[in-house]
């Protein structure tokens, strides 16, 4: 105990410190590794994203509760969610807002019965393997517009669904990578309170093909840049 005590008296200003940056990352804003590629092109393996923890809501740290509502998440929005049905956090695409009635059709979407436009990107290839080619295509909603991938060697099994209702309190979430992302359309629908935070900005990425060497052009990188 002596030991103990003489370690809190010499070191409690770092102790304390870890505790608030803890409360601080639980609560306000934290970083998060992205291990897979179901959000590419927009998020790339190795990102480690921005987590904007207040976007929606203020919550008591380390659990889900609402000490303060802030907002909802808006159609387009790139947010974490700590899902209880896939078992871990997730960086996905809000696509289907509550009350929204959501379709696809060969991976093109119609929300509310109207359908979202897309436009051929020209756009070099994330690998030079023939395997891993892809198709990109601008994905505009009202206000918005990103890009999102698409894998004519490696199509989805599920690049059709619906007409849905998304009910209320839920949301209906996809990854940019359309061919290759575990999302609502094999989840199902994301609850409001599992959206743990907005994120729109990379804090900095590690190459996991070049022995983790920094990839310094996506520092600071805005996800979602203009189109045009």
């Amino acid at each position: 105990m002596h030991v103990l005590s003489k370690l809190w008296k010499e070191n409690k200003k770092f102790f304390a410190f870890l505790l608030l940056m803890t409360i601080f990352r639980s609560a306000v804003a934290d970083w998060n590794v992205v291990p897979s590629g179901s959000m590419l092109p927009t998020i790339r393996i190795g990102d480690r994203i921005l987590v904007d923890k207040m976007a929606y809501d203020l919550r008591v740290p380390f659990t889900h509760i609402d000490a303060l509502h802030l907002g909802d998440p808006l159609r387009g929005d790139i947010v974490t969610i700590d899902s209880s049905s896939a078992h871990e956090l997730l960086v996905k695409r809000v696509v289907g807002l509550p009350g929204d009635v959501v379709a696809m059709r060969e991976n093109v979407l119609y929300i509310n019965g109207a359908r979202i436009d897309y436009q051929p990107l020209d756009m070099t290839p994330l690998s030079s393997d023939r395997s891993e080619r892809g198709e990109y295509l601008a994905e505009r909603f009202a206000q918005t517009a990103h890009v999102v991938r698409l894998s004519p060697d490696a199509p989805s099994p599920v690049s059709s669904f619906g007409p849905m209702t998304v009910p209320q309190g839920m949301y209906l979430m996809l990854g940019d990578n359309r061919d290759d992302s575990a999302d609502s359309r094999y989840f199902g629908f994301f609850p409001r309170n599992e959206i743990m935070g907005r994120t729109a900005r990379v804090a900095f990425s590690l190459d996991p093909a070049r022995l983790y060497l920094p990839r310094f052009d996506r520092f600071g990188r805005k996800l979602d840049a203009p189109l045009g």
